[in-house]
């Protein structure tokens, strides 16, 4: 299954970068925005006849009566491809590697493999006016069929979420998610919850800060928090950085980096 996985998503990459290339043309749209790094997607949405392919890599651990579990995602990529002016179609899909120690002891039990293909879309529902917020609802299936061994789920997981956005300044902006998850091959419903603030120092270089968690219909909730920041390159590339930790008990560090970059397909034309 791996090989399959490996197969998919390098597909997937080739296709965006056989479509055109970043130095042959240039875009008029200002910076892009992203659904990374934070938990909070965007109501906003790639623009029509526009790629935005957005990776990185995370890593966090958790240390719990002497046994810590590290986990290493090496490529969480996400493509979102703009078809019309209100609708976006997302891929995704994670290689993610887990380590255990056991009193400080390394284990030689490791896991590793792609997580389920994510397949979904964005839908464009009203933009802000006033006081009154700018809203998308999106939704994912995760495939289990093309996960790796060791992340293979016997179930299709699925998920919503509202996200809405509101400008406070021309420096600052707020924006919040709200919806549920179904997976780990349970039928527990997870209702889900994010609040980031984002502030712009510079017009390249922003801070955000964040709280989301999930709360299972039968479980304790989960809550965490993160902070990071973005550096925008150019208006078709930036980078971001995120540190973070659970309030809760379940995560003990969470680091993260990648980069997003933007791209017209063929149809367009050079500007």
């Amino acid at each position: 299954m791996k090989a399959i996985n490996t197969y998919l998503l390098s597909s997937l990459v080739i296709t965006v970068l056989s479509i055109t290339s970043i130095s042959a043309q240039s875009t008029d749209l200002g910076p892009m925005v992203t659904d990374r790094p934070d938990a909070t997607e965007s109501p906003i949405l790639v623009d029509k006849g526009y790629i935005q392919v957005e990776t990185g890599a995370f890593f966090e651990t958790f240390e719990d009566q002497g046994i810590t579990q590290d986990n290493y995602t090496f490529n969480t990529t996400l493509i979102r491809i703009g078809l019309l002016d209100n609708l976006e179609l997302r891929l995704g899909a994670d290689f993610v590697e887990g380590k255990t120690k056991i009193n400080g002891v390394k284990q030689d039990d490791v896991s590793s493999g792609f997580s389920p293909l994510l397949f979904g879309a964005k839908v464009g529902i009203a933009k802000e006016k006033g006081w009154a917020p700018e809203i998308a609802l999106m939704g994912h299936v995760y495939l289990p069929f093309t996960a790796g061994t060791d992340y293979k789920p016997q179930t299709t997981g699925v998920d919503f979420r509202f996200s809405l956005g509101h400008t406070l300044s021309e420096r600052s902006v707020i924006g919040y998610n709200l919806g549920a998850a179904w997976g780990d091959d349970s039928s527990e419903a997870a209702f889900v919850y994010t609040l980031v603030y984002g502030y712009a120092l510079t017009k390249d270089f922003g801070l955000y800060a964040e709280l989301y968690g999930d709360a299972p219909e039968n479980s304790k909730a989960n809550h965490f928090w993160d902070a990071g920041m973005v550096y925008v390159v150019s208006n078709n590339f930036q980078l971001d950085a995120t540190v973070g930790t659970s309030i809760t008990k379940g995560q003990d560090l969470l680091l993260s980096f990648g980069f997003s970059f933007r791209l017209p397909t063929s149809s367009k034309q050079n500007i």
